[in-house]
């Protein structure tokens, strides 16, 4: 099974039987609920299949109707087991009723540190599939040639998310008494740079720079503030989330993964995709919030991940040993063999030359880091890594992908040239 990247912690300062694509009869059984206002996520347990030409060690869940949900992933009990074997699911479009074929759900190795008293359940990254209203599942185990089928984790369920309804049109800020509690403290940690209650922080402007010196706007090492949409402007629910903020000491590098969770989405719904990586992260895998620090989509918006301050030191979870003094950014979709639009590697090359540059790091430099301890490094090893860097440099995965990991050259090269580099 590919390995994915998803979202990994240590603890600093606290402050989703072979059966072909196409149309199938929907049931003539009863419908299931309609979706929940705010959305929801439906928890199935995955089975024994009869009549598997795996055996019993193959299980699953036969075609059924469901609640609408837009994303799906695979969870189990234990986080340190690792699914030895395949997970795949197959849906039905709620509009034309053609069942997709079978899709592969990356392993989710973007998790929590051990001891952070964050990781709770293992996964696969989720995969965002529109909006669909059936769902036929399986995980089939590796079956070596020279011994028996490897056992698959304790607990699989498949997780069914609905992100629920976009935030009302517009984009205006809230009035502070519209405010919880919680949604108050996301927001007051980007007071600098936006209201109590507002949805996205404004890009700087600055002047543009004279013939003779392109780089001028940038002598003090840090890029431009780029346009950045916050919590409240794709629908955080701030009550998933724990209360307290946690941060590292500084932010060294920058780690750039892919969601894994495909590409069939729209710009439009890419805050809706957020939500649901939210709500699994939070609901599904029990982390603290998501494990991302940012995420930026195919046209290039960047979004707020993890709570705590866009300018902050926040510690994410996102890179397993390497999560301390470093920022996650999470490129949604899946780029193993698609190639990563020029907008989201211009999004990344802009976020990471004005973060890094607020810790008076060079975007095209290297950086050394010490490792909390991983399938790659062992803790305390000391790594030469480039500031920015792709989730790989960490951790033994495919992830960010093979075609956005060969890119980050040009997020290096115009990051450092926003940097005045």
């Amino acid at each position: 099974m590919a390995v994915a990247c998803t979202a990994a912690v240590a603890l600093p300062l606290a402050v989703p039987a072979g059966a072909a694509a196409g149309s199938a009869p929907r049931s003539t059984a009863a419908a299931p609920a309609a979706a929940a206002p705010g959305g929801s996520t439906q928890s199935l347990p995955l089975r024994p299949l009869a009549g598997s030409d795996r055996g019993a060690t193959t299980r699953g869940l036969a075609q059924r109707e469901v609640r609408p949900f837009s994303m799906a992933g695979v969870v189990w009990d234990e986080a340190g087991s690792e699914l030895h074997g395949r997970a795949q699911i197959r849906t039905r479009d709620a509009r034309s009723g053609q069942w997709s074929g079978w899709r592969d759900l990356e392993t989710h190795n973007d998790a929590p540190d051990a001891g952070s008293g964050e990781r709770s359940r293992g996964g696969t990254a989720p995969v965002w599939v529109g909006d669909s209203d059936a769902v036929q599942a399986r995980v089939l185990p590796e079956r070596p040639a020279d011994r028996a089928p490897a056992a698959l984790p304790e607990g699989l369920r498949l997780e069914l998310v609905d992100p629920g309804p976009a935030p009302a049109a517009g984009g205006h800020r809230a009035a502070d008494g519209d405010l919880t509690a919680a949604e108050a403290a996301a927001s007051a940690v980007n007071a600098e740079f936006a209201e109590i209650g507002a949805t996205e922080i404004k890009a700087q402007q600055e002047a543009p720079a004279g013939p003779e010196d392109e780089r001028a706007g940038a002598a003090d090492g840090v890029g431009p503030r780029p346009g950045i949409m916050i919590r409240r402007g794709w629908g955080a629910n701030e009550s998933w989330r724990e209360s307290q903020f946690r941060y590292t000491n500084t932010v060294r590098a920058a780690f750039v993964h892919h969601s894994a969770t495909g590409n069939n989405y729209s710009c439009k719904q890419a805050p809706s995709v957020i939500r649901g990586i939210y709500r699994y992260h939070t609901q599904s895998l029990k982390w603290r919030d998501i494990g991302y620090n940012f995420l930026v989509d195919k046209c290039g918006q960047i979004y707020e991940g993890r709570a705590g301050g866009v300018a902050r030191a926040v510690m994410g979870a996102h890179t397993l040993g390497f999560n301390e003094n470093s920022m996650g950014i999470a490129v949604l979709g899946t780029f193993g063999s698609a190639t990563p639009p020029k907008d989201a590697l211009d999004g990344v090359a802009k976020l990471t030359a004005w973060k890094l540059g607020l810790f008076r790091v060079n975007a095209k430099g290297k950086v050394t880091m010490v490792s909390g301890g991983s399938n790659k490094y062992g803790k305390g090893t000391r790594v030469t890594l480039n500031a920015i860097s792709g989730h790989r440099d960490g951790f033994a995965t495919e992830c960010p992908g093979a075609k956005l990991y060969g890119s980050l050259w040009k997020v290096r090269s115009t990051a450092g040239r926003l940097q005045g580099r």
